[in-house]
């Protein structure tokens, strides 16, 4: 099966299910048991919580990475024992913010979340002002990053 993942979606699958995103500066999320038979990812858009619980949706980091355990769970795998891989959180506006912005932030709640939640991440490739394309079959290879120029 073919993921392609938009800003605030969250999907799960098995060994050898096609994931793709586009990123700035927001943050996915990958997550993947230590056998590499299922996987999860997600995209990220706001950082932490929701406002309220009509609010509350996955774009929020907190609802995004909670609905991701849900599912992996559901495949009767257990979050903190995955591995993890964390990719965007660029500067898109450089001319404008030197340090402080938006994608500096996801990155940072992102990490500390995973840390917080005892998921250990394998990879990161975070920051920057360029935008990321970002692929990964479920299985063996470690998810491929691309810049992509605008």
């Amino acid at each position: 099966m073919r993921y392609l993942l938009h800003p605030g979606d969250v999907a799960c699958g098995t060994r050898g299910d096609h994931f793709e995103t586009l990123l700035g500066s927001c943050v996915a999320v990958v997550l993947t048991d230590p056998r590499r038979t299922v996987g999860a990812m997600c995209h990220i858009v706001h950082v932490g919580e929701g406002r309220d619980d009509a609010a509350r949706d996955s774009s929020y980091g907190d609802a995004a990475l909670d609905l991701m355990y849900a599912l992996l769970r559901g495949r009767g795998i257990e979050p903190r024992l995955c591995e993890a891989y964390v990719y965007g959180g660029g500067n898109m506006f450089p001319d404008l913010f030197a340090e402080g912005h938006v994608g500096s932030n996801n990155a940072r709640w992102t990490l500390d979340a995973l840390r917080q939640d005892g998921v250990r991440v394998l990879q990161q490739d975070l920051g920057g002002n360029r935008y990321r394309r970002l692929s990964w079959v479920v299985g063996a290879e470690a998810p491929r990053v691309i810049t992509v120029e605008v």
